[in-house]
């Protein structure tokens, strides 16, 4: 676990981490992004999307959740 103090949103980054290897959603400023959740940093997520990283800085999120796979 990283320091507290150097973490912008602890309780999101720490809800992150146990998402990791799971396909989200993410909702930013700009956009809705999908795709597999592979890291997070204290700034940053990284999502694949089509075997293309994208990085996402944790201050552009509004909301995440899992994605829901279609039946």
């Amino acid at each position: 676990m990283t320091q507290a103090g150097s973490i912008s949103n602890p309780y999101l980054y720490e809800t992150l981490n146990m998402m990791i290897g799971q396909a989200i959603v993410v909702q930013t400023r700009e956009n809705i992004q999908q795709g597999k959740l592979i890291s997070v940093l204290p700034d940053d997520i990284v999502v694949e999307v089509n075997h293309t990283p994208f990085f996402i800085r944790m201050k552009e999120i509004v909301w995440v959740t899992l994605a829901t796979r279609k039946k």
